[in-house]
């Protein structure tokens, strides 16, 4: 199974997104860690037990509606 992910414009964002799903109830599974495909993430489990990735891509730009545009 594939996991929601939630992409953010940069590696500090991923840590502040983490530490706020924690501190509205979720669970840390995984702190945030560089990653070998280049990218930063970590994840967490909300109130229902999903597990959600944070991640940061330095190849994608994010568009103003905050979705990361593909090259």
């Amino acid at each position: 199974m594939i996991e929601p992910r939630i992409s953010v414009e940069s590696k500090e964002l991923v840590d502040v997104a983490l530490a706020q799903a924690v501190q509205a109830g979720a669970d840390l599974l995984q702190p945030a860690q560089d990653r070998f495909w280049g990218g930063y993430s970590g994840y967490f489990a909300d109130p229902d037990g999903h597990a959600w990735e944070v991640a940061y891509n330095p190849f994608w730009q994010t568009g103003e509606d905050g979705l990361p545009q593909l090259p």
